[in-house]
C-alpha cells in the first residue's frame, strides 16, 4: 500500500497545468520523503525557491536563513502519533518568530478536525492528502498574497504620520482655549465614539486634518490605522489603483499586487482631504465603494469588504458646487452625517499667541536657538494680523523668523507677513474663499520669486495641488 501511495503522489506531478510563476519562498516540512519529493517537483516551477525539511528541529533557523514566506507544515512527525499536537506546536513557534508568515497544514482525510483547529490557531489554510495539484497551488498563492498584504499594511502603519498635538504628546490635545475651539472639541468628543461619517469644513490651514486625528483618537478604532488621502492630488489615471489597489499585471507598471488606501484603513479611519477637488467622474466610483462597503481592485473582479470610519474635509462650499453641477448630491449626503466647521485663526483671539509660543519653542529647539522670545510689539503685530493662511501660515512665519534670528528677542521686523504687515484689516466681507486663496497663492509666488517648490512648502500643499489650482485660475480668467 505504501508503494502504491508513493507512486500515486509522483504520478500527480505529471499532468500539471502551470500557472504564472509567483514571487515567494516556500518551506515544506514533512517526515515522508516521497511527499517532500512530490511537492518539491510540483512547486518549483510556481515559486522563487522551494526548501524541504524532514525534521522540525531546524525549522526556525531555516526560516531565518532563507527568509521564508510560507510553510507547508505536516500535522504529525512521529510514527504512530496522530494527535496533531506537533503541528500545532510548530505553528505557534513559527508565529512567535514572524506572525506574518503563511502556514498551510498538510493532513490526512481523517484529521480534518485537527486541521480546522490549526486554522483557528492561526494557520492560513489546510490541504488534505492526497491533494489536488491546482487547488494546492491556488491555496499557497493566496496565502503568500495575504502575507504580502499584511506586510505592506504594517509598513504603511509604521510610516504613516498621523498629525498629533505636538505641545503635549502624552495627551495629544489641540492647542487652543478660545470659545470657537472649545465648541469644536465638544462636538469632536460627542461624535467620535460613533461611526457616523464626519465632514470637516474650513479655510486652508485651519487644521482640518488635525481635527480628523482627534476624532480618530477618541474613537473606538484608535488602535487601528488612520489613513489620510489628499483627493485633490490623485490623478484620474491612478485613482483606482491608489484608493482600491491593483493586482499584478493589471497595467504596464503593475509588477506586483498592491493594496489601496481603503484596504490599508480597514477597521480604522479613512480621511479624505480636499474631497471638493475630486472630479465628477471619480465621485461616482467613490460613492459606489462607500455605499457597498466593498472595493474591487484594478485587474480583479472579486469584491473585497471594507470596514472603515469615514472622515472627509474640504475648504470649498459643496452646496454651491452641487447647485453648479460640480459635486454629486448623493455623495455629499453620504459623507455628511455630521458637519464640523473649523474656525479661522483670526477668530480665535489669544490662541494666536498660544500657537506662536508653541511653534517658537519647537523651532528654537530644532535649530538650536534656545531662549528666543517675542517682544511686546511683535506680539501685537501677530495678534492684529488676519492670518489668511491660518495656523499653517503662522507656523511657517515663526519657523522663518527663528531661522533668521540674530538675537534672543524677536521684534516686529522679524516677521514678514503677506499683504498685511501693518496690521490693517483685510476686507473679507466682499471676498469668497476662492478669491482669498488666489490672492494668497499669487502673493506667495511673488514672494518666492516663482520657486514653486518653495511656494508649495510655504502654503502647506503639494506641488500637484498647487499646479491644479493655478490651472483653475487660468481657466476662470479665459471663461
Amino acid at each position: 500500500m505504501r508503494d502504491l501511495r508513493e507512486n500515486e503522489l509522483k504520478r500527480q506531478t505529471l499532468p500539471i497545468i502551470h500557472l504564472l510563476g509567483m514571487e515567494g519562498k516556500i518551506l515544506i516540512l514533512d517526515d515522508n520523503s516521497s511527499v517532500l519529493t512530490a511537492l518539491e517537483m510540483l512547486l518549483q516551477p510556481e515559486f522563487d525557491k522551494v526548501f524541504t525539511l524532514k525534521n522540525p528541529n531546524c525549522l526556525i533557523s531555516t526560516i531565518q536563513e532563507h527568509q521564508i514566506d510560507l510553510v507547508l507544515l505536516d500535522m504529525n512527525f512521529k510514527a504512530g502519533i496522530n494527535t496533531g499536537n506537533e503541528g500545532i506546536y510548530w505553528l505557534h513557534q513559527i508565529h512567535k518568530h514572524d506572525p506574518t508568515i503563511g502556514i498551510v497544514m498538510i493532513t490526512a482525510y481523517g484529521d480534518i478536525e485537527l486541521a480546522v483547529k490549526a486554522v483557528k490557531e492561526g494557520a492560513s489554510d489546510f490541504i488534505l492528502k492526497p491533494w489536488d495539484n491546482l487547488k494546492l497551488i491556488n491555496i499557497l498563492q493566496a496565502s503568500i498574497k495575504h502575507r504580502k498584504s499584511k506586510i505592506e499594511k504594517e509598513t504603511k502603519l509604521k510610516n504613516t504620520v498621523v498629525l498629533e498635538q505636538d505641545s503635549n504628546p502624552a495627551t495629544q490635545k489641540l492647542i487652543g482655549q478660545s470659545e470657537p475651539m472649545k465648541r469644536v472639541m465638544e462636538m469632536v468628543k460627542k461624535v467620535a465614539t460613533t461611526d457616523a461619517n464626519i465632514f470637516i469644513t474650513g479655510e486652508n490651514g485651519t487644521g482640518k486634518e488635525l481635527i480628523a486625528c482627534e476624532i480618530h483618537r477618541y474613537s473606538k478604532r484608535n488602535k487601528e490605522i488612520m489613513q489620510s488621502v489628499d483627493m485633490g492630488a490623485i490623478s484620474e489615471s491612478l485613482f483606482e489603483s491608489e484608493l482600491f489597489g491593483h493586482t499584478k499585471g493589471s497595467f504596464t507598471d503593475a509588477r506586483e499586487d498592491r493594496i489601496g488606501k481603503f484596504e490599508t484603513a480597514d477597521r480604522g479611519t479613512l480621511f479624505l482631504d480636499e474631497i471638493g477637488n475630486l472630479p465628477l467622474s471619480l465621485q461616482a466610483k467613490l460613492l459606489t465603494s462607500l455605499q457597498n462597503r466593498t472595493i474591487v481592485k484594478l485587474g480583479s473582479n472579486l469584491p473585497v469588504s471594507i470596514d472603515i470610519r469615514l472622515i472627509s474635509a474640504s475648504n470649498k462650499d459643496l452646496n454651491t458646487m452641487i447647485s453648479e453641477g460640480l459635486f454629486r448630491e448623493d455623495l455629499f449626503y453620504r459623507i455628511n452625517t455630521i458637519t464640523i466647521e473649523m474656525p479661522p485663526l483670526r477668530e480665535r483671539g489669544n490662541d494666536i499667541l498660544l500657537l506662536a509660543e508653541f511653534y517658537l519653542g519647537k523651532y528654537a529647539a530644532k535649530y538650536e536657538k534656545q531662549g528666543l522670545n517675542l517682544n511686546q510689539k511683535a506680539i501685537q503685530k501677530l495678534l492684529k494680523y488676519n492670518w489668511p493662511g491660518n495656523v499653517r501660515e503662522l507656523q511657517h512665519s515663526i519657523e522663518k523668523a527663528v531661522i533668521l534670528a540674530d538675537t534672543k528677542v524677536l521684534a516686529p521686523e522679524s516677521f514678514t507677513l503677506i499683504g498685511n504687515a501693518s496690521g490693517q484689516k483685510i476686507d473679507f466681507k466682499n471676498k469668497t474663499i476662492e478669491e482669498m486663496e488666489k490672492e494668497m497663492i499669487l502673493a506667495s509666488i511673488e514672494k518666492e520669486r516663482g520657486n514653486m517648490s518653495a511656494v508649495a512648502k510655504h502654503l502647506g500643499i503639494t506641488r500637484p495641488t498647487l499646479y491644479k489650482k493655478l490651472k483653475r485660475f487660468d481657466d476662470e480668467e479665459q471663461n
